[in-house]
């Protein structure tokens, strides 16, 4: 068993966490580029925390500008075991009404313009994304969202699109049709990205608006979310105190740190070591157990 490192990534509307003791803002350096951000070191009682806010403080970052792989690498060196990722959506549900707080169990990507993958040329491997959630974390969340007094639903599909701009109708209808719950532009590709990382992931998506497709209700407009996400904050930051108080004083592994196990698909002798150097932090587990057991290399 270890002890939990939590990283919490802040969707629009939380970029700071207020109750972290012995906070302190660190500069990491990534080979994928810059994060969005520093990360916010401390602690909520004894658990260690590295928050990151998604978009930077200030909001600067639009979401297919997102660096996710620097993100998600920046929370691997900086000792994470775990992610909590908390994201404004829209609704594409009647019963998912603004102010609703979600907890997402499977995606559909449907970004097309975001490096959406840490391997490739030199060094391929393949993740198993069939369920891209951890159960573990998102149960922990689930809760910590009924004790901070949010109103919850769970199990939920979330459609990620590229953007910037908001659906068509008729796209948001068509969403509706292959099962989407609510929406979003930003999930995608982090969480995938998690899951190569060996980092168990789970998402919170915060309601701020009805998608396009009820033709009686107004245009989605930035005004309107402004002023949900500032109503749904306060929630937000009380779940992440109620999430961290949970989790039990020790960590208890998870398959989901172990999945580049058989994920591996390059021959030793094929692998670029440039390509290799990339994966120092992401990889860096694998790597040293096949070099304790070169016998066991993937070929």
């Amino acid at each position: 068993m270890t002890r939990w490192t939590i990283g919490i990534i802040g969707g629009s509307g939380l970029y700071a966490i207020e109750a972290l003791a012995d906070a302190e803002w660190r500069t990491v350096a990534t080979p994928w580029g810059e994060p969005s951000d520093a990360i916010l070191h401390g602690r909520i009682g004894a658990i260690d925390v590295r928050f990151l806010p998604r978009h930077g403080r200030g909001h600067r970052i639009p979401p297919r500008e997102v660096n996710a792989r620097a993100n998600i690498d920046a929370l691997k060196r900086s000792g994470c075991t775990d992610i909590l990722a908390i994201s404004s959506i829209g609704s594409l549900r009647e019963e998912l009404e603004p102010g609703r707080f979600v907890v997402v169990d499977q995606f559909i990507d449907r970004t097309v313009a975001r490096p959406a993958s840490f391997f490739g040329t030199g060094m391929v491997a393949h993740v198993s994304m069939a369920e891209p959630v951890c159960s573990r974390l998102s149960a922990f969340a689930g809760a910590a969202v009924t004790a901070a007094g949010g109103r919850l639903a769970e199990g939920a599909t979330y459609l990620a699109m590229e953007g910037p701009q908001f659906s068509t109708r008729a796209e948001s209808r068509l969403f509706q049709q292959w099962g989407a719950d609510v929406i979003g532009m930003t999930a995608m590709p982090e969480a995938r990205l998690a899951r190569e990382a060996e980092l168990p992931y789970a998402l919170v998506g915060m309601v701020t608006d009805y998608d396009c497709w009820r033709e009686t209700a107004a245009f989605v407009e930035v005004s309107a979310i402004l002023a949900q996400m500032a109503a749904n904050g306060a929630i937000a930051r009380a779940l992440i105190e109620h999430f961290i108080a949970a989790l039990p004083p020790e960590r208890t592994p998870s398959p989901l740190d172990t999945v580049l196990d058989h994920a591996l698909i390059t021959a030793p002798a094929a692998r670029d070591p440039v390509a290799l150097a990339r994966l120092d932090a992401v990889a860096r587990r694998v790597f040293a157990a096949e070099k304790a057991s070169p016998g066991d290399q993937a070929g």
